[in-house]
This record gives C-alpha cells, sequence and structure tokens, in this order.
C-alpha cells in the first residue's frame, strides 16, 4: 500500500512578518488549520510538522501530530526548498510526499483529498497547486494573453494566466531523490502536473494585512446574510 506523508514545514524565522506561522487567527495558530485540514483530509499514513524551532515541536505535540527537527542549517531565509525537501525525505520514508502548506491557513481539507487523488490518477512524480486569473495580464511590458491592436477583450474570454499558489505541492519520493541526487533540484521533478484550487486556498499569510483579510473572512463566514430584497424584487419582476 502506497504511504503517503503530509509534510508541513515551518520556520522561526520570517523578514516579511515576524513569527506567522503561530501568530492567532481567530483562537488558534495559523499552522493550526493546515494541520487540521490535513487531519480532515483522511489522506495520510502520517502528518508531520517540520520544523527548526521547540515551539513547533510544543504544536506537534498539542495537535497529536509527529514532530521533525530539521537540520539548523535548514532554518535561514536563504535554505531551498529542495534541500528541506530532500532532507525531510531521507529522515521519514515514504512513497508519496505532500507539502501543506503551514501559512494556507483557508485551504479546505477537500482540496487536499482532491489534490492527493488528482496525482494518483494521474500517475504524476510532481504536482503544484495554481490559480487561474480571468485577467489582462503582461510580463516585462509586453501583453501575455491579449493583442493592444485588437478590441479590449472581456475577460472571460481571455486565456487565463495559470500562477504557482504553492498550498499544496507533491513528490514521489524516488523520482525527486533521483533528480536531487543529479543537480540538487528536483521540485519541478519527473512527470509534472498542475492543480487548480479555489480564491480562498490561494490566500497565503505573508504580511500582517494578510491576517486581516482571513480574521475578516472567518468572521464573515459566521455571520447571516440576510434576505437581499433588490435579488427578490429583480426576481419577481423577471417571473
Amino acid at each position: 500500500m502506497l504511504k503517503k506523508i503530509a509534510m508541513i514545514p515551518a520556520r522561526i524565522g520570517s523578514e516579511r512578518f515576524e513569527y506567522k506561522n503561530i501568530q492567532l487567527l481567530a483562537g488558534k495558530p495559523v499552522i493550526g488549520y493546515a494541520i487540521e485540514a490535513a487531519k480532515r483530509s483522511n489522506m495520510f499514513s502520517k502528518i508531520v510538522l517540520n520544523g527548526d524551532h521547540s515551539v513547533f515541536e510544543k504544536i506537534a505535540r498539542d495537535y497529536d501530530i509527529d514532530f521533525y527537527m530539521r537540520p539548523k542549517e535548514l532554518g535561514s531565509s536563504e535554505t531551498r526548498s529542495d534541500a528541506v525537501v530532500s532532507d525531510f525525505m531521507r529522515n521519514n520514508p515514504g512513497d508519496l510526499l505532500v507539502w501543506v502548506n503551514s501559512i494556507a491557513p483557508l485551504q479546505p481539507h477537500t482540496e487536499i483529498q482532491s489534490f492527493v487523488n488528482y496525482m494518483l490518477e494521474e500517475d504524476l512524480e510532481s504536482c503544484i497547486t495554481i490559480k487561474k486569473e480571468y485577467l489582462h495580464s503582461m510580463l516585462d511590458g509586453r501583453p501575455l494573453n491579449f493583442s493592444c491592436d485588437m478590441p479590449f477583450e472581456k475577460t472571460q474570454n481571455l486565456k487565463p494566466v495559470e500562477s504557482f499558489v504553492y498550498s499544496l505541492m507533491g513528490w514521489r519520493y524516488d523520482t525527486f531523490l533521483a533528480q536531487y541526487n543529479i543537480n540538487a533540484s528536483a521540485m519541478l521533478s519527473g512527470k509534472l502536473g498542475f492543480f487548480p484550487v479555489g480564491k480562498l486556498s490561494s490566500i497565503l499569510i505573508k504580511y500582517p494585512e494578510d491576517l486581516k483579510v482571513c480574521e475578516a473572512l472567518l468572521a464573515s463566514s459566521k455571520e447571516s446574510a440576510g434576505i437581499n430584497t433588490y435579488i427578490e424584487d429583480l426576481e419577481n419582476e423577471l417571473s
């Protein structure tokens, strides 16, 4: 049986937002949402918090998951994700590794389920979440998905731009490690796929403003939307 491991990486240091992983969001640490979503997905043989400080070991204990203390040299802002994944794989054996981003608190557990199933169904060796944006987009001053010489296109008719989200990433152990041994680079190794996720999953806590956005969204989800009399009147008029 395929051994599927969820790895939730967390560094104590952050250049943009200090202690972002453990900031409180609606009464619990940001990282707690990722842990709970991974657990609710029921997709993994083991869930491991991969951290560089004892505070993460306490969090792992409180949430009843495993903990791995990464080497100190892999805790700096200069550390590449390839090295973090390689080190984890060598010390936590498995077949399929899924990186569950600790700063994507609004990612639903159902998307984790769909992501893992997509990797298995498509027999992928690497996979990264993306978001599709139906917007007029530029790169280095040049149009990507529209022409300046044509009538201004409706956004819904544009070819969507696909940007990486990183809320989830996944790899087959054997493919990743074989490629990493060649050139210390394996994040996009083997048969590669991309999995689109919703807008909530694409919100990553990188700045204090991001935390406020998530707080507002969580609060609004608990409030009653009320009755929209304008829509009621319109529907009655059209019926």
